[in-house]
């Protein structure tokens, strides 16, 4: 494929690029498609299964619109709506047009591709602000701009495919009154939204950025990943200063992680396409690459953790990650990416894709690494992170996860140091996620929910520390952006792993910091999860700790006080609206459990409440006349006029039901008590087993490895060095389970 060559020196003064100028765009040939490799795809495409399919699949999809015919309407509709979703499957015939066309040298793609592209050149210089419009920044042809970059996105590669296999008056028409008005709209018509440190700014960069290369526009290129001032403060390059931590992890969460991985991934193959000199899968230590690998590791069983405005049933099956693996196989060939691939049983259709089906029908996978870790989160990774606790590299292994990151922007829910658990490939210990049904027109036009705001947002909606029924930064998303959790320690190997963070200011005067740790124990089929709770507050305050589950209630270990006749509800505002009050109790230190079943397994949840505290069971949806929120239950601790807590609880799952075989299988709990002490400076808890085993764990408040610590635990003298030291049976330590790395 012929390069585009380097600008004129005049040009680059010009342009006050700092980085290789961009090339002059000579000629009509792809730009954004290797054309050295469409041969192979020819030839050898359908040799390999996983490509074969693509291509059936793709040809399928273009020929029904083929038959259907060209449809262009007048945009009115919100997300769901007939128009939205006509254009939504325009971009996609556009797309898949162009690189069938490229594939099989068939004309007709090419030309249907052109007719739908000249009737939008017709269409798009007539529209305005789309009528459907809300709070978001409007679009031409969606109700949200967002979706007109993805729009400009897929088509303009779909249009690079075909672009020299049309009239010189055609394309000159599509190029004007199609591309450059739309990247002229989404860029300098849209400056607050171009220049943002966001995902909405990524997709436009990307879109803008891309057609540039296409018009050979470069100027549009510039804007695009330096800003429209060209300056380095905004673009593209910028976001990926700010938008990802050093380990890859993104500012908004595992679920915008996702969606905003497609453009960086598709604008940077565009940039190392076209100007190769700027080495971008090698910008900011390989940020991109690292990226795609984290974004697989934020997952269980394929899915994705849902924190934040997350949908539950995002998985790798999306095409941001079909496309992200090729691409990273593509830069690294490294096999792990083949399993994954040939999971989703997805690729591309792309030299890329080619050479991930070539390799996968060769046997050249190997499993993905998925492994415990802690992924740090801001630019500089020092707001905080998210730890990963794995127990085992299966995909029904026990993951913990200990969300201690930053705020996430608009879209971060106000939840600083909550956890969730996955057991038996099953969500146990959840996070609701967002409020919102995608793209369905009924619900709000397929937008976030109100509820999003009263409940999914709300911290009594998550597995964290609430005081005063009011939300951390009391709801104000510009506070929380300024505050971020301390991630103390990390452990993340061995029998014994481990997190301490702490959350200072989420309220005024109030500290409170978890330990959360994974305990494998001997004969056990899953690890215990124990959680450590510390409150500090400078004035009496209400203390409420929620526990989300999945599952249903089979045993309850102390007296309750059921509501039967009505469900009172639990508050009036910050979420605790939407609580219907099922029953309350007061446990004691000696029969705090409960225990539910998920699946074929039971989990038991064993607490130790502060003196004076109560147990409220509840469920979500209250307060919601038009059903928009997921009945799911919930377990509240409570403890009023305290100025001090500590909450301590352990998670145990164990037994077995087949209901086919009508069977159950240690269905009560293993464990017989749970104590807790506090040293000089450190919390010692000691798990009893029914088997007259102990596991005790000592967690010193100093994270110093080098610091040497000693308490006293039932009578005897125990000693470690570091944040925690595990002792099990009679106070022997454990090899290797010191807390000094």
């Amino acid at each position: 494929m012929p390069r585009i060559a380097a600008l004129a020196a005049s040009l680059v003064l010009l342009l006050q690029a700092e980085a290789a100028p961009v090339a002059s765009m000579e000629g009509e040939a792809p730009v954004l498609l290797r054309t050295a490799g469409l041969a192979a795809m020819t030839a050898e495409g359908e040799r390999y299964p996983l490509f074969a399919r693509e291509l059936q699949r793709m040809r399928a999809e273009v020929d029904a619109a083929l038959r259907t015919g060209i449809s262009v309407p007048i945009p009115k509709d919100p997300g769901g709506g007939l128009t939205h979703e006509q254009h939504k499957r325009n971009y996609k015939a556009i797309y898949g047009a162009g690189l069938l066309y490229r594939i099989t040298g068939n004309r007709a793609y090419a030309d249907f591709a052109r007719r739908m592209l000249l009737d939008y050149a017709k269409l798009y210089p007539s529209l305005g602000a789309h009528p459907a419009a809300a709070n978001e920044a409007a679009g031409r042809l969606f109700w949200q701009s967002l979706n007109d970059s993805v729009w400009l996105v897929y088509a303009v590669q779909g249009y690079d495919a075909i672009r020299d296999a049309i009239p010189e008056a055609d394309r000159k028409t599509i190029d004007e009154n199609v591309f450059r008005r739309m990247a002229t709209f989404l860029s300098d018509g849209s400056p607050a939204l171009f220049n943002r440190i966001h995902n909405h700014a990524t997709w436009a960069s990307a879109g803008v950025g891309m057609t540039g290369y296409v018009l050979r526009d470069p100027v549009l290129v510039e804007k695009a990943l330096n800003g429209l001032d060209r300056s380095g403060r905004a673009g593209f390059l910028r976001q990926l200063d700010l938008l990802f931590s050093p380990d890859g992890y993104y500012a908004e969460g595992p679920y915008y992680q996702r969606y905003a991985l497609l453009p960086f991934v598709l604008f940077a193959q565009a940039i190392e396409a076209n100007e190769p000199q700027r080495r971008i899968f090698a910008y900011r230590d390989g940020i991109i690459l690292k990226a795609i690998r984290t974004t697989i590791q934020l997952s269980y069983d394929g899915y994705f953790f849902p924190l934040n405005d997350a949908m539950p049933d995002k998985s790798l099956r999306t095409e941001e990650l079909y496309q992200a693996v090729a691409t990273g196989y593509g830069a690294t060939r490294d096999p792990a990416f083949l399993s994954i691939a040939g999971w989703q049983g997805r690729t591309l259709l792309s030299p890329e894709g080619l050479m991930v089906a070539r390799d996968l029908a060769a046997g050249r996978a190997m499993p993905f690494p998925f492994a415990s870790m802690l992924l740090s989160d801001g630019p500089d990774g020092d707001k905080g992170g998210l730890a990963i606790m794995r127990s085992g590299a299966g995909d029904r292994e026990e993951v913990l996860v200990a969300k201690n990151t930053a705020q996430g922007m608009g879209h971060g829910h106000f939840d600083k140091l909550g956890w969730i658990l996955y057991d038996n490939g099953n969500p146990i210990v959840t996070d609701y996620g967002a409020a919102r049904f995608l793209n369905i027109e009924a619900k709000d036009g397929g937008r976030y929910l109100p509820e999003n705001e009263s409940w999914a947002k709300q911290t009594i909606a998550h597995n964290t520390l609430v005081v005063n029924e009011t939300s951390h930064f009391g709801g104000k998303v510009k506070l929380a952006d300024t505050m971020a959790p301390r991630q103390i320690f990390f452990h993340g190997e061995g029998a014994t792993q481990l997190s301490t963070a702490e959350m200072v200011d989420a309220y005024p005067g109030v500290r409170f910091r978890r330990t959360l740790a994974q305990l494998a124990i001997t004969g056990f089929a899953s690890p215990v999860v124990l959680d450590l709770m510390r409150v500090t507050g400078s004035r009496p305050a209400q203390y409420d700790l929620p526990l989300h589950y999945a599952g249903h209630l089979i045993d309850i270990g102390f007296p309750l006080q059921s509501n039967v006749a009505a469900r009172p509800v639990l508050g009036k505002a910050n979420g605790y609206q939407h609580l219907w009050v099922d029953a309350t109790g007061a446990p004691g230190t000696d029969n705090a459990v409960l225990t539910w079943l998920n699946g074929d397994r039971f989990y038991s949840y064993r607490m130790l409440p502060p003196s004076g505290a109560k147990l409220i069971l509840a469920e979500s949806g209250a307060n919601d006349p038009r059903f928009n929120l997921r009945r799911e239950p919930v377990l509240i601790q409570r403890l009023e006029s305290a100025t001090a807590a500590v909450f301590v609880g352990l998670l145990e799952p164990h037994g077995a039901y087949d209901a086919a075989d009508e069977t159950t299988v240690a269905s009560r709990s293993r464990i017989r008590a749970l104590r807790h002490e506090r040293a000089a400076d450190a919390d010692i808890v000691t798990i009893e087993l029914a088997d007259g085993r102990t596991v005790t764990l000592a967690i010193a408040d100093d994270p110093d490895p080098a610091a040497a610590h000693r308490a006293s635990v039932g009578g005897r003298m125990v000693e470690w060095k570091g944040h925690f030291g595990r002792f099990d049976g009679g106070g022997a330590k454990m090899a290797g389970t010191g807390g000094g790395s």
